[in-house]
């Protein structure tokens, strides 16, 4: 390929959520579909995800998960503002609503984020190359202040700030999933100023929500990089081609490939749900290992690579 316009990490979440989910990862990384993953460090394969990882040198950060299933630290599983009365997580919706009603405790929220971290060390033997959020929780307000902290505090470099460009022009995506895509936008704009005074990077560009599911195409794809190769690049993790003033643009896209979890199969705790359990996830796999996708890249001139590559 020539100079490169775009340094791209595709990022296949919720590694570790359960076998299934783990094998079309790990087959998608093998067809060059996807560059890196996210571990859900309390998802039930987490071990074996981890194990993968290692057998196959699979790029690998931390998919922070305050939201789904069970906590990793002991002492808040049993009685804690992040359980329900199961000692269940509030769930995705849950999670938002008693944040704002301010019944969460944020000093468990940086225990349950520091459990986890200590968890993904243990299964990895080294730091999370990256820290995001399971459902955007790291960008929530309060959560951001904590989230930031920790991965400071630790030293893990990037993050993920869910801002992308096209979605309000997005044609294809129902009302109130662009309600909720708006005020995820929202949150991670005001995370931004948290993040930097933290010293934590991000790629310039995050592309994810206008290509998930059955969503995922060619042109779809297409779309979203051409949006991205407009940007113009800001961030820290910006750099030139050599022997050019060029920018190169660096981006991330957030993916979620798969084999549907078998019922009762998987999960963080309560079993698979639905977004696992849906064909969308073997779509998603099957777009993502297609030569298309491959060819795409070669003719926008982007380049797949991890995080540490920026």
């Amino acid at each position: 390929m020539p100079q490169p316009r775009m340094m791209l990490v595709v990022t296949g979440d919720d590694f570790g959520y359960c076998p299934r989910r783990n094998q079309g990862i790990v087959d998608c990384f093998q067809a060059g579909g996807i560059s890196n993953v996210s571990l859900l460090v309390n998802g039930s394969a987490a071990k074996q995800a981890a194990d993968l990882a290692k057998r196959h040198n699979i790029p690998i950060g931390l998919h922070a998960n305050l939201s789904e299933g069970i906590p990793v630290c002991p002492s808040l599983q049993q009685s804690s503002t992040l359980v329900n009365q199961h000692g269940f997580f509030h769930g995705k919706m849950g999670f938002r609503q008693a944040l704002k009603r301010g019944e969460l405790s944020m000093k468990q929220v940086e225990l349950e984020l520091r459990a986890q971290v200590g968890l993904f060390v243990e299964l990895n033997g080294h730091l999370p190359e990256h820290m995001d959020g399971h459902q955007h929780v790291h960008v929530l307000p309060e959560v951001r202040e904590v989230f930031a902290k920790v991965v400071s505090d630790l030293r893990i470099p990037y993050t993920r700030v869910p801002v992308e460009p096209g979605l309000y022009s997005c044609p294809w995506i129902p009302a109130h999933l662009h309600k909720f895509y708006k005020q995820v936008e929202k949150d991670a704009l005001d995370a931004i100023p948290v993040f930097r005074r933290h010293g934590i990077r991000w790629p310039d560009v995050y592309l994810g929500l206008t290509t998930m599911g059955q969503n995922m195409s060619i042109p779809s794809l297409h779309r979203a990089l051409s949006y991205a190769l407009a940007a113009n690049p800001s961030s820290s993790t910006s750099s030139s081609v050599q022997g050019s003033h060029q920018p190169v643009v660096t981006a991330e896209l957030m993916v979620h490939p798969g084999y549907p979890s078998h019922p009762k199969e998987g999960g963080c705790g309560e079993g698979p749900d639905d977004f696992s359990q849906s064909a969308d996830r073997q779509h998603e796999l099957s777009v993502l290992k297609d030569p298309s996708v491959l060819a795409l890249y070669c003719q926008e001139r982007v380049q797949l690579c991890a995080f540490r590559d920026l």
